[in-house]
């Protein structure tokens, strides 16, 4: 909890102060500079628009964003990618990819934490395709609420004590 609490601040204070491209490797020299215990952290990185839509997505080890395109009625799995943060000294000497793209009117984004698609014994693909099947359910009524009922609908079935935490962005 402590660890998590001073990353968050650290985390923070750099989203205002580096260029968007620069924020996952400028997380990773903290991680680096710190020497923590647990060696590594996952992050996943969203920048949006809110008047364009205009977002980029990256990762760093983190499960995938994903994206529902309200015009094909359909969620895609963003294929941004990275490795974890404090493993290596430079993002910059690994292969990483972002994903660019555009939140159009009835669009959503959703990231989440592993804690809610990974299950002892169950493949992690599963968990996501499952938490994919729910977020189905709110396409009819919109994703005001959803967030909350898609956390809800996936503690019952994982019933992990492992971090479970959502978010949802409708653009409506």
């Amino acid at each position: 909890g402590t660890r998590a609490l001073l990353l968050s601040g650290a985390f923070g204070g750099l989203l205002g102060s580096v260029p968007t491209s620069d924020f996952l490797p400028a997380a990773n020299a903290y991680m680096r500079r710190g020497r923590w215990n647990e060696g590594f952290v996952t992050a996943v990185h969203l920048s949006l628009d809110l008047n364009s839509g205009e977002y980029t997505v990256a990762s760093a080890g983190h499960l995938p964003a994903v994206h529902y395109d309200a015009a094909s009625g359909r969620w895609r799995i963003t294929q941004a990618r990275g490795i974890v943060l404090g493993v290596v000294s430079d993002l910059a000497s690994v292969p990483t990819s972002s994903e660019e793209g555009v939140l159009r009117r009835g669009d959503a984004l959703m990231l989440y934490t592993d804690g809610l698609v990974e299950a002892p014994g169950r493949d992690i693909d599963a968990g996501i395709d499952k938490l994919l099947g729910e977020a189905e359910h709110l396409v009819k009524s919109g994703f005001r609420s959803g967030a909350g009922d898609l956390v809800t609908t996936m503690q019952r079935d994982i019933g992990s004590a492992d971090d479970q935490a959502l978010v949802l962005i409708w653009r409506s």
